[in-house]
């Protein structure tokens, strides 16, 4: 059997209910770069740094109220981009799923999990927080 190397990634893609509210969100909300709709129609290409999300619409949408807990997309923001986010989440109406604070494992710092339109848990995370830095609260956040 050949050998090979996996090189990079060319997309990841995230299952959608709805194309139109889904571009919406990733792109308004999130502000993902929006690179276009593929020419099938069902499929709209976003870029964030070195990262294509293809968000792919469903033939059949599923009920967005049946989540996988441990499964989500994690993105990068810096500490004022964490703050950043969550006022635009709270002004936004997006229902904060959980805020925590990790010191230990692999991914340590700051993390909001959200749900997209869909139902997908979104995770966006502030790698800079450390154990013994403030832990305010989201409302605390909003606030500041």
């Amino acid at each position: 059997m050949g050998t090979f190397k996996i090189e990079g990634v060319t997309h990841w893609s995230i299952p959608v209910n709805n194309l139109k509210e889904s571009e919406d969100f990733y792109g308004g909300v999130l502000g993902l770069q929006l690179l276009g709709r593929l020419s099938n129609g069902v499929m709209t290409c976003f870029n964030i740094g070195d990262h294509n999300i293809l968000l792919c619409e469903r033939q059949k949408p599923q009920d967005k109220t049946i989540v996988e807990e441990r499964v989500h997309h994690s993105f990068n923001v810096s500490p004022d981009g964490f703050v950043a986010a969550c006022k635009t989440f709270h002004e936004n109406k997006v229902p904060i799923v959980e805020l925590e604070y990790r010191a230990k494992g692999h991914f340590t710092g700051r993390e909001l999990y959200i749900h997209d339109p869909s139902g997908n848990r979104l995770e966006l995370r502030d790698s800079t927080w450390q154990k013994g830095m403030p832990e305010p609260t989201f409302e605390e956040i909003v606030r500041s």
